[in-house]
């Protein structure tokens, strides 16, 4: 098949299936969205508790429980991990849970490992002497975490979220193992019910490249109006 031909039914796919498409994009967009906002909540409980000064005897327990659960869910595939919250939660949560929840809570923590590195590694950036300072004028570890060191580390934060985000949104491509109706799995529909897998998986790659190349323009953006503001 030549490669006009093959162009010619990707538009025809584009114009036919448009609706399916749609909803692809709608879906991988929030499950990216959702996954990220939740990563991030439970990402800076994690890294507080990284960050505890907790002790039982010489040991900090709760930062030892936090850096072997970022290690496994980093050190692991997130499409393994993907399998055990499909498989796994509906057996031992006593509520209902549809595929689409095991799949976005087995997201969530996995984003939620990354985030709480990148959010450690936003508050280890700002100068250690600023916390001293901080002590030294009276407040204690969480009022001097809080009001001095915390937004000082949101610029460091801010875009390696962002670009957690484009990752997700890529990596969401694995939820299709679960048919949840992101881009790729309305891909594989449209390529089942047509015969045209080249041309879906074309657009498939097309989609994600522009949406990741928007957010990362975007991100960018952002980048350079926080260094004009340093």
């Amino acid at each position: 098949m030549s490669i006009g031909k093959i162009l010619k039914n990707v538009v025809k796919l584009l114009i036919k299936y448009r609706s399916a498409f749609r909803q692809g994009i709608f879906m991988t967009m929030k499950l990216s969205v959702v996954t990220v906002f939740f990563g991030m909540i439970f990402g800076s409980l994690i890294a507080l508790l990284k960050m505890s000064e907790f002790r039982i005897g010489k040991v900090k327990p709760l930062e030892a429980i936090m850096n072997a659960y970022v290690a496994f869910m980093r050190g692991t595939p997130l499409l393994l991990q993907l399998y055990f919250f499909y498989f796994f939660l509906p057996k031992i949560i006593p509520i209902s849970l549809d595929k689409y929840q095991c799949v976005l809570i087995g997201l969530v923590l996995n984003s939620a490992a990354y985030v709480a590195e990148i959010i450690r590694a936003g508050i280890a950036a700002v100068d250690p002497g600023q916390m001293e300072a901080a002590r030294s004028l009276g407040l204690n570890y969480k009022q001097a975490m809080w009001k001095i060191i915390a937004p000082q580390a949101v610029k460091n934060i801010l875009p390696a979220l962002g670009n957690e985000l484009v990752s997700m949104v890529k990596e969401t491509s694995l939820a299709s193992t679960f048919y949840i109706g992101e881009i790729t799995s309305q891909a594989n529909i449209v390529g089942g019910i047509t015969y045209m897998q080249i041309e879906t998986l074309m657009i498939s790659g097309i989609f994600y490249f522009v949406i990741t190349a928007t957010l990362t323009k975007l991100i960018g953006i952002y980048e350079k109006r926080l260094k004009v503001s340093d």
